[in-house]
């Protein structure tokens, strides 16, 4: 049998090298810990079997105990990372976490707006698991005003709602009732996250128009690192992959639950972390409408 050249149209190289990813960006700052941030986000979104893009708001020097320093990347080189990606690949979708400085947060959603890019995800890091803030009080109100009404989904957490709605969130009655609060800031829809909140069981609220989806789990003991980043860089792997939103987050949910039920302790504090890998499973947590 005549072999086939490695350059020609059908041959094993060819149709690997002819194969096309859906990209998502990645705009989050770098953890040197390796549990959150851009580490977590490019592992997850591999995970998910797509290419990762990334750019770089801050490096922090930081480790399994405390974040011991903040270097801010300049917004000009953060424009300059952005027009590098946007130039050559179709991006499918982007996740946003830590922006870190208010100058960061209008160079984003300035560039982002201009570009039109979609399926926005924005997980508004504002304070790092070991207490450190990463965004400064003032960055509250140009998130407000012009980042997130360009996202389609927002997934604060609890202190996270509480910071962009300027009260406290203490039940299940409080969180429900943030709702419509938090989507009128103008995104599309909102997950609220219920880890903050005491009990056995964890309820996350997805809030899209006048519906209402509650994902829940059974909370796992410790605190494990980056589960912020891998939720919002799962649900945006799924946008990419043309899921509906209730299905991207219900199956980001899932993944992570999964990947939480994986971690490993590292580092002398014993963080818990996560390395996904592999494909997940198919469309079975549990979640309801009320």
């Amino acid at each position: 049998m005549k072999k086939k050249h490695p350059g020609s149209p059908d041959s094993p190289r060819a149709a690997a090298t002819s194969r096309r990813k859906h990209c998502v960006l990645a705009i989050a700052g770098s953890d040197s810990s390796g549990g959150a941030g851009i580490q977590a986000d490019l592992r997850t979104i591999a995970a998910h079997g797509l290419h990762g893009l990334s750019v770089i708001t801050a490096v922090t020097a930081q480790n399994s105990g405390a974040v011991e320093s903040v270097h801010r990347v300049p917004p000009r080189q953060l424009l300059e990372q952005l027009d590098a990606v946007f130039a050559d690949f179709e991006v499918a979708a982007v996740k946003i976490g830590m922006l870190g400085s208010v100058a960061a947060v209008d160079a984003v959603a300035d560039y982002l707006r201009k570009a039109g890019a979609r399926h926005i995800v924005l997980d508004p890091v504002l304070v790092a698991s070991s207490g450190a803030a990463l965004l400064p009080p003032r960055g509250l109100a140009h998130l407000r005003g012009r980042l997130i009404p360009l996202v389609e989904l927002l997934t604060p957490n609890l202190p996270e709602a509480e910071a962009l709605l300027g009260r406290h969130l203490r039940s299940d009655d409080d969180m429900r009732g943030a709702g419509a609060d938090l989507l009128a800031l103008g995104a599309d829809a909102v997950l609220l996250k219920g880890g903050h909140q005491r009990g056995r069981v964890v309820c996350d609220y997805l809030f899209a128009g006048k519906s209402t989806t509650v994902f829940s789990h059974a909370r796992r003991p410790g605190s494990v690192r980056g589960t912020g980043c891998t939720l919002a860089s799962a649900i945006a792997a799924g946008l990419a992959s043309k899921l509906p939103l209730r299905d991207a987050v219900a199956r980001a949910e899932q993944f992570l639950q999964r990947e939480m039920q994986r971690a490993y302790r590292t580092g002398r504090a014993g963080m818990q972390a996560m390395n996904p890998a592999g494909t997940h499973s198919a469309l079975d947590v549990p979640a309801r409408k009320v």
